[in-house]
């Protein structure tokens, strides 16, 4: 695990048991296109620092049981056949997606098999993240933006889903949305 790093506000952020994936086959031009993110010796202290301040950031907003000095949670990024498979056989939904939560708390569906199991003991286990790089990219492509924008937006929407965020109607969605924008500024 890592310290506790200062925030703006000047709160500390709780500490991150992160378990990183990086799928072997992946498109070298869109590894290239997520930079640091992806890159094998740099994407996850990047991504350790990303959801640790995250995690900083919304400590005031979770329920008490889901506030804790450390966490522990898992976070993969896949191509379309891998995200597909876990799709149809999690949600009963063909196709790729963009990405996917599987919560380890209250009421959560279950950790697919082989899912990511955090060495920290005193961490609470949130769960794992699952991101298409390939659904990603062109998602970026679509919005105009950069695919490591884009992958900070899903690993964002991620993150919330297992803290218990949802999206069943307009309403909630655009809530969500706003609450990701605002953890990427």
């Amino acid at each position: 695990m890592t310290p506790t790093s200062p925030q703006a506000d000047g709160a500390s952020s709780p500490e991150l048991d992160l378990a990183f994936a990086l799928e072997a086959d992946l498109d070298p031009a869109l590894l290239d296109q997520a930079g640091d993110l992806s890159e094998p010796k740099t994407a996850e202290a990047r991504w350790q620092g990303h959801l640790q301040s995250w995690l900083g950031q919304l400590q005031h907003e979770l329920p008490p049981a889901l506030r804790a000095a450390a966490y522990s949670l898992g976070l993969e990024i896949c191509g379309d056949g891998t995200i597909a498979e876990l799709n149809q056989a999690w949600r009963h939904k063909s196709g790729a997606t963009d990405v996917l939560a599987f919560a380890a708390q209250d009421g959560a569906p279950p950790l697919p098999p082989g899912a990511f199991e955090g060495d920290g003991a005193d961490a609470l286990e949130l769960g794992d993240i699952v991101i298409s790089l390939e659904t990603a990219a062109r998602q970026a492509d679509d919005q105009g933006h950069t695919l490591e924008r884009e992958l900070l937006f899903l690993a964002s929407h991620g993150l919330l889903h297992l803290l218990g965020w949802d999206h069943p109607d307009p309403p909630s969605l655009a809530l969500m949305l706003e609450r990701q924008a605002d953890l990427l500024i």
